[in-house]
């Protein structure tokens, strides 16, 4: 993209810059600012009061400058006039450990060091609702088996082409778009890429889905479980690891159990080593616990693990090693942050290739119809503060993510479950009204 957002702006007719990150809880903050002030923001920064954000800071503290990284610049394609481009956070003249995108350019710094070139590609599932929230838009998407549905897709055409045009324009490679297993529910797909370029575009990606839906008077939500009885929004991350000059894949040996490395077996092992830990980032909301620990959908699977176990081609398990050199971790959902989602997998990746760690077991029966039968595999958190307590005690991850944002990240996401848990709910009242 070069390194000059004033040029670039001049060359594309760009009139407003959205600088922009993302804050702890996956909020997207962004400053509009003109064209014409975009070079004194490059150099200086977009000044924020963080404090009035989800960053475990104080109305005390000084202004977070938020420095524009030109390599991310995208150019709306639904409003060329105005440009997106995500922001390394600056306070003091130092990056703000906490912030979700520099926690995961500090980890993609610390896998380069020792040669390694994380690659990754994401899923991320969608529905789309009535502006109010209460209901699917399709009022015709009725049926128990909508996975694939030919003419649920086509009524929502117009949403669903138009999304997949734009990621055509800017390049990143859209191959497939589908009605998923529930009613109202999308999934659309483009290349994996490095881990922070495919951070950014999810994160793009959330904020197109939302304006394009509500262009055409619809919403869209990413919400892991949104509607009782129907599959959650996953956000299944398949991952590589490459050589330091991003042509050899070292996760892929065909001479190795399913195409897997040793060294991408250690990567897997570390993923199941922290996997309940895991669990407090990949699924960091109250509603995630809805979605993994879910009862049978009227689909007849929840396609959600909740049990730590990998497997083959099987789509039934935590992690599945679909073909050489790869791998998927179907645990994410929705509401995974897309920096810190990236973050949490080379932390943990890192911790097993340096700890040569043993992925365990691999099963390869059905985990919905048979999980009863495994012994020993753990279960993953039932609820949020489960997950957080199991994030507190996985010392080695917290370090490894960085202790800055560990401790503001369970700070802030206690005060979260404390408000969940006093909150009153009609739930209560049905239930013990009349003890």
């Amino acid at each position: 993209m070069g390194n000059d957002l004033a040029a670039f702006a001049k060359e594309h007719g760009v009139k407003y810059f959205m600088i922009s990150y993302t804050d702890l809880f996956s909020g997207q903050r962004a400053k509009l600012v003109p064209a014409q002030a975009i070079s004194d923001m490059q150099k200086d920064g977009a000044g924020f009061a963080g404090f009035a954000t989800w960053l475990d800071l104080t109305p005390a503290h000084p202004d977070m400058l938020a420095v524009p990284d030109p390599d991310s610049v995208i150019q709306l394609p639904w409003k060329p006039e105005v440009a997106w481009v995500a922001a390394t956070c600056i306070m003091d003249d130092k990056e703000v450990d906490q912030a979700p995108r520099n926690t995961l350019k500090r980890l993609i710094a610390e896998a380069a060091a020792d040669g390694m070139h994380v690659k990754t590609g994401v899923e991320a599932e969608f529905f789309l609702i009535s502006p109010d929230g209460k209901a699917i838009s399709d009022e015709y998407d009725t049926a128990s088996k909508p996975c694939y549905d030919q003419q649920a897709v086509m009524r929502r055409y117009d949403v669903i082409a138009e999304i997949c045009d734009h990621m055509l324009a800017l390049g990143w490679g859209a191959y497939q778009n589908d009605h998923e297993d529930a009613n109202g529910q999308f999934e659309m797909n483009w290349a994996f890429d490095d881990a922070l370029p495919t951070a950014d575009k999810h994160s793009f990606f959330k904020f197109m889905v939302k304006s394009i839906a509500e262009k055409h008077g619809l919403r869209a939500t990413f919400m892991p479980k949104p509607f009782q009885g129907l599959t959650g929004n996953g956000c299944h991350a398949h991952i590589s690891v490459w050589d330091k000059s991003g042509k050899t894949n070292v996760f892929a040996d065909n001479s190795m159990e399913l195409g897997l490395s040793a060294k991408g077996k250690n990567f897997l092992g570390g993923i199941m080593k922290h996997a309940s830990a895991l669990a407090a980032i990949t699924n960091p909301t109250v509603n995630s616990y809805k979605r993994i620990n879910a009862p049978r959908t009227i689909s007849g699977a929840t396609w959600a693990p909740n049990t730590v176990t990998w497997t083959g081609n099987n789509r039934t398990h935590m992690v599945r090693v679909p073909g050489p050199g790869r791998f998927e971790l179907r645990l994410p959902d929705g509401a995974a942050n897309p920096y810190l989602l990236q973050a949490v997998i080379i932390a943990a990746g890192l911790d097993g290739i340096r700890s040569k760690a043993d992925p365990g077991k691999r099963y390869d029966i059905d985990m919905y119809q048979h999980g009863h039968t495994v012994k020993g595999a753990p279960k993953l958190p039932l609820n949020l503060l489960d997950a957080l307590r199991e994030f507190d005690k996985d010392k080695s991850l917290k370090a490894a993510l960085g202790e800055e944002f560990s401790s503001a990240y369970l700070k802030l996401k206690h005060q979260e479950w404390n408000s969940y848990a006093s909150h009153f709910t009609q739930w209560e009242r049905d239930h013990t009204l009349d003890i």
